[in-house]
């Protein structure tokens, strides 16, 4: 069975009719979900497989206990070391739910860490993701990770530094980025 890690950032609480279409896509496809327990995209969608009555669903969640679990169904608890806190607390969750999906479907709003490092650690691994991109409300196919340059240019340079920091962004759009500072610097 196909398995999907859907993720997405906890500013998006909600699923919009476009988003909802995609979600029963994938329950008539009986594909295996993998969600995580953080509020905002994950709750959202937990949500709504849960009012579709849509059983295979793991929600994945990091340390002892999940934050959310509104379907009630089976848990995955990923083993984090008692030193780790913060983001990097829920990336080792995140980083093991990239492993076991074949592919993603991430809803993103445009400058959450979190999301978009999921887009990367699914692409660096060959696995397909669909990503709503909240602040166009557009879904895009990413099949490689070069294919995500058209999404990050589309973001504030303040959201790429930050991404930029602990993402390897695609080569591509680094020279873009580079060529057009260059030449803005010296018009």
């Amino acid at each position: 069975m196909t398995t999907v890690f859907l993720s997405g950032s906890r500013s998006i609480s909600r699923t919009n009719d476009v988003i909802r279409k995609h979600l029963d896509n994938l329950i008539s496809r009986r594909l295996y979900i993998i969600v995580g327990d953080a509020n905002g995209a994950d709750r959202a969608m937990q949500s709504y497989f849960a009012e579709a009555g849509y059983s295979d669903v793991t929600v994945y969640c990091a340390g002892t206990r999940c934050r959310n679990n509104v379907g009630g169904w089976a848990t995955k608890k990923v083993e984090v070391k008692p030193n780790i806190k913060g983001r990097e607390f829920y990336e080792q969750k995140d980083r093991e739910m990239a492993r076991q999906a074949d592919s993603g479907f991430v809803l993103w709003d445009g400058k959450s860490y979190g999301s978009i490092t999921n887009v990367f650690e699914l692409l660096k691994s060959n696995k397909n993701v669909v990503l709503y991109f909240g602040p166009e409300k557009e879904f895009y196919d990413l099949n490689t990770i070069d294919d995500i340059d058209l999404i990050l240019s589309k973001c504030a340079p303040k959201t790429l530094e930050m991404i930029s920091k602990k993402n390897r962004l695609p080569a591509s759009f680094s020279k873009d980025r580079e060529s057009a500072q260059t030449s803005f610097a010296f018009s």
